[in-house]
């Protein structure tokens, strides 16, 4: 049986059905959603957090600890090795100058003895605790978020993480004058926070920076920078509903 050559109208639409089927099953990898009263944008993008033209968010334990002592206190691809390699060429003495300045003010809630660990810094400071480094117009905000074990394994929980996230966008509304700030999924790295999955963790991050704005402006736009292993994770178009249904709230707010 012959069948009949497909005209050029017919080659068209197969050609558009062939690319709407593959724009679909592509995986989105940002979502973006406006907020108005106040003006400000809220994103959600696969990427390298370092290479942001915006301040960023990196947590921290209690103690601060920097030396990663091969591995042992701080693992050097976390985000917070990361840090100290990228933005302070690894001068660990640097980042420890700039951390004792911005802690100066700050008493610490209780201090190691060094025979309980041997490693590391031995002052702990509260959960919450905030140290704004460098200078802009790229600050760094170092969030303790995470309690370090003298046995050096860090542990957290949700009330911590949303403590922290609510002191975090009280530091960011002091000194980030109302810039862009970028942060990684925190909470999804070695704190322990197992029982929350990474999408749990992203929407609790959103729902305390939407929450919080409600009170007053924080900065325009709060970027999370998710790693391409944890964006596999991430249902995307349920995270932009999610965000469209804070954003629905937001207008009702009077």
């Amino acid at each position: 049986m012959h069948f009949p050559e497909p005209g050029p109208a017919a080659v068209g639409s197969m050609v558009l059905c062939l690319v709407w089927g593959l724009v679909r099953a592509r995986p989105t990898s940002a979502v973006r959603q406006e907020f108005r009263r106040p003006d400000m944008a809220v994103a959600v993008e696969e990427g390298d957090l370092f290479e942001q033209r915006a301040h960023l968010v990196v947590g921290f334990s209690d103690t601060f600890d920097t030396e990663s002592a091969g591995g042992v206190v701080i693992n050097d691809s976390s985000v917070q090795g990361q840090l100290l390699l990228r933005r302070y060429e690894g001068d660990v003495g640097r980042l420890d100058a700039e951390l004792s300045a911005a802690l100066g003010t700050v008493a610490p809630v209780a201090r190691e003895d060094r025979a309980h660990k041997p490693l590391g810094k031995l002052d702990r400071y509260a959960i919450g605790t905030v140290a704004v480094l460098g200078a802009r117009p790229q600050l760094v905000f170092g969030s303790a978020y995470c309690r370090i074990g003298n046995d050096y394994v860090a542990g957290s929980s949700v009330e911590d993480l949303w403590f922290s996230l609510n002191r975090l966008w009280d530091a960011v509304h002091r000194h980030a004058q109302l810039e862009c700030v970028a942060m990684p999924l925190v909470g999804s790295g070695l704190s322990r926070l197992d029982y929350l999955d990474q999408e749990s963790l992203l929407r609790l991050i959103l729902l305390s920076f939407v929450a919080r704005s409600r009170e007053g402006a924080i900065c325009r736009e709060l970027r999370v920078v998710v790693r391409p292993a944890d964006l596999a994770r991430i249902n995307m178009p349920e995270v932009a509903a999610f965000l469209a249904t804070l954003a629905s709230g937001f207008e009702l707010t009077p």
